[in-house]
């Protein structure tokens, strides 16, 4: 069985590949909802970081700052689906 440290890393790892890949998405999205998708996979990348950080420090607080960033994403998308809704109506 892995200690917390092994965990840590190798969940770390797998968080930056994941945030290369977005990243990479990001850029190169074909479309402008490619990459807000891309974006909001960057937040969900932001959100498993901190949740390694309260795991490797101990600290409950990263829990929260966790939680803000989830709800400050949640906001975002809503306004953007919003956005591309009025935008698709136009006469």
């Amino acid at each position: 069985m892995m200690d917390h440290q092994t965990l840590a890393a190798s969940l770390a790892l797998v968080l930056a590949i994941a945030l290369i890949l977005a990243g990479w998405r990001m850029v190169r999205g074909p479309s402008l909802a490619d990459r807000f998708i891309a974006l909001d996979m960057l937040t969900a990348v932001a959100v498993g970081f901190t949740a390694i950080a309260a795991l490797s420090t101990g600290r409950a607080l990263f829990l929260d700052v966790a939680l803000g960033i989830s709800l400050i994403n949640f906001v975002a998308t809503a306004a953007f689906a919003a956005f591309l809704e009025q935008r698709g109506r136009k006469p």
